[in-house]
């Protein structure tokens, strides 16, 4: 069981796509390499996260992942990821590449490439079609088809 805001309301709070088998795996992990309950994590499809954060859309954090730190600061992304590896010394070693300055660019269109994926990266829970469709059905409405 992940730690929520409700929980431990004095922690950054990860964001992400609960209902992605692939992103809870790895919030599963942070959380695992989190020895000092440094963060707490919530689905943006749990209905605190449009109560304490109306600012962020559901289209936005269907494309990344967020990270609110304490003092209310929003990291999307590849950004968040940067917060998270300082905040765990397990990531460090990635925290010294996604610092390497003017990088941040290269690592978001990475991220990016990842999370369009996500759904194809492990698909085991049944909504994969209900997400494919989805984003099929997005594409051909902004194509014109």
């Amino acid at each position: 069981m992940l730690p929520t805001p409700h929980n431990w309301p004095d922690t950054d709070v990860v964001i992400y796509d609960g209902q992605c088998s692939f992103c809870t795996k790895q919030v599963t992990k942070l959380h695992r390499w989190d020895g000092k309950n440094r963060l707490s994590f919530i689905s943006l499809h749990d209905d605190f996260v449009a109560e304490h954060y109306p600012d962020l859309s559901h289209d936005e954090m269907m494309q990344a992942m967020y990270l609110v730190d304490q003092k209310g600061r929003r990291h999307r992304g590849a950004a968040a990821l940067r917060v998270i590896s300082r905040r765990l010394p397990r990531l460090w070693p990635l925290a010294i590449l996604l610092h390497i300055p003017l990088t941040l660019p290269l690592w978001q269109w990475g991220y990016r490439q990842v999370a369009r994926r996500r759904y194809r990266l492990s698909c085991d829970n049944g909504s994969c079609e209900l997400h494919f469709n989805n984003n099929r059905q997005r594409s051909d409405s902004n194509s014109g088809t």
